[in-house]
């Protein structure tokens, strides 16, 4: 736990971006069946090293690349992240059957996510 486990590429033209990695990387982009626009992306073999991630719409304070840090207790690491001086950006949300999910900027202004498994999770 505590690793780097998920990107998100954000982007004011998704479809525009998800062609662009499909035809330079041949990435598998398809449309999440959730209840917020967001595209999967599979980068690549999952038994090669690497990552998989999103797509999703650039907004407020979201821009550029944002990577995502798996935990086993986001309150925790919420709390932990505020008593180092960061600032969360959205807090603590649940994506139903998945997890739970939370970005915030870093004490030098770098946006990061924050994920929990637990496919229990339900939308409040």
């Amino acid at each position: 736990m505590n690793r780097f486990t998920h990107f998100e590429l954000v982007t004011d033209d998704i479809e525009k971006t998800a062609a662009f990695y499909r035809e330079v990387f041949d990435w598998r982009i398809e449309k999440w069946d959730g209840p917020v626009e967001y595209w999967l992306v599979s980068a690549g073999d999952a038994s090669e090293p690497g990552i998989n991630g999103g797509l999703m719409q650039a907004g407020g304070e979201f821009s550029g690349t944002i990577n995502t840090i798996e935990v086993s207790d986001i309150t925790a690491a919420i709390e932990r992240v505020k008593a180092h001086g960061g600032q969360i950006i959205a807090d603590k949300q649940a994506i139903p059957g998945v997890g739970f999910q939370a970005y915030f900027k870093d004490s030098c202004g770098i946006i990061v996510g924050l994920h929990q498994a637990d496919a229990s999770a339900a939308m409040e």
